[in-house]
């Protein structure tokens, strides 16, 4: 057998045993009862099972994208006018709460480069909430930057927050439920999206590869939401999803994030995971206190107000707002604020932090060489 054909078996094998190992944490997840079971459960079956000396399992990006597609899809037409206008409102509490949120990780990375010995550009740099592949390409722009570090606490991060957010929200913290009353609602059927779901279809698959183009934060996610809506808005309303194709969606983006975290990358494991779990934490009490200024602000539930300012990625933020009926076109909203305040405001920031770290040291080798 050629060498390729046993490399390709051995892709095979390793996706097979990932996706038994995810439905197997999908099902229990269900079982059990735990909130978005098909997200979270294969996100911790394969965390764990990765984790094992000398087993190796792999997750399709391509899998991770569609399942990006579909959610896209099902927030994208959710968007109205109505909704729109109100985000329009809500500017002004954006610009705050998002300017507040960046001076806490400042803040934060400045006491952890103290005491942690990690240089403060890469503390800054791993401490902002923003998309994982964005930040990257950012510390990978910016040298003297340790890119493994960065996306070792944004990978954690994103973890921390997908597994903490649903058990928060479905905790007494938050008082308002999480769910609305299934008689009121009539759960789609299968049936409903053909064939208007064909065209959908396409208008989501071109926008995605368009975002990819332009370079748009998550394309595969922010391209259909973009597309669908703004379809929507021209009086072409896309058929609302069935929930066992929800389930499927996050299956797909959950297998994912499972895979991602990869601790044998790091020269000291125990130091940088405590750091990392510690930053996620303060991210997500700050957030947790400023949307409780902004429900009193706006008639938003706690929880949609939670997710709108949770550090998670805007995808994971609008998989979870889906599952607990929050208002999904706020959360969005917010979210992708935040992430063009950060793609708009960081990059110079971090250029200003690096410059400055780089004088001081050239100030500390001189003074040294005269000593």
């Amino acid at each position: 057998m050629k060498k390729w054909d046993l490399n390709n078996a051995s892709k095979t094998i390793q996706f097979s045993a990932a996706l038994l190992t995810a439905i197997i944490g999908g099902s229990l997840f269900s079982l059990v009862g735990l909130p978005i079971p098909w997200l979270l459960g294969p996100m911790a079956a394969l965390l764990i099972a990765s984790r094992f000396k000398n087993v190796k399992l792999i997750w399709p990006v391509s899998m991770r994208n569609t399942g990006l597609i579909i959610v896209g899809y099902s927030i994208g037409i959710s968007f109205t006018k109505s909704s729109l206008s109100d985000m329009i409102s809500h500017l002004p509490s954006m610009l705050i709460l998002t300017t507040l949120i960046v001076l806490v990780c400042v803040c934060s990375a400045f006491v952890m480069s103290k005491y942690s010995g990690v240089d403060y550009p890469t503390s800054l740099t791993s401490s902002i909430p923003g998309g994982l592949s964005q930040i990257v390409v950012f510390a990978e722009e910016m040298k003297g930057i340790d890119i493994t570090t960065v996306t070792f606490f944004h990978v954690t991060r994103v973890i921390m927050v997908v597994f903490l957010v649903p058990l928060l929200i479905f905790s007494p913290i938050f008082a308002a439920k999480s769910t609305n009353d299934s008689s009121d609602n009539v759960i789609p059927e299968w049936s409903d999206l053909f064939p208007l779901i064909f065209l959908f279809a396409l208008i989501c698959f071109l926008a995605a590869r368009i975002g990819k183009i332009f370079k748009l934060p998550a394309p595969y996610f922010l391209g259909p939401v973009i597309a669908v809506a703004a379809v929507g808005l021209f009086g072409l309303q896309g058929p609302p999803l069935p929930p066992s194709l929800l389930d499927i969606s996050q299956f797909m983006v959950g297998g994912y994030i499972g895979l991602l975290l990869k601790p044998e990358q790091l020269d000291n494991k125990r130091k940088t995971l405590l750091l990392a779990l510690m930053n996620g934490l303060i991210l997500i009490c700050a957030t947790m206190f400023f949307s409780f200024l902004l429900t009193q602000y706006y008639d938003l539930s706690t929880i949609t107000g939670f997710l709108s300012l949770a550090p998670g990625g805007m995808d994971q933020m609008g998989i979870i707002a889906q599952e607990v009926n929050a208002d999904v076109s706020t959360v969005t909203s917010y979210q992708l604020f935040r992430m063009a305040f950060i793609y708009a405001a960081v990059p110079p920031l971090l250029r200003l932090v690096l410059k400055l770290s780089l004088r001081k040291k050239d100030k500390n080798s001189n003074v040294k060489t005269k000593c």
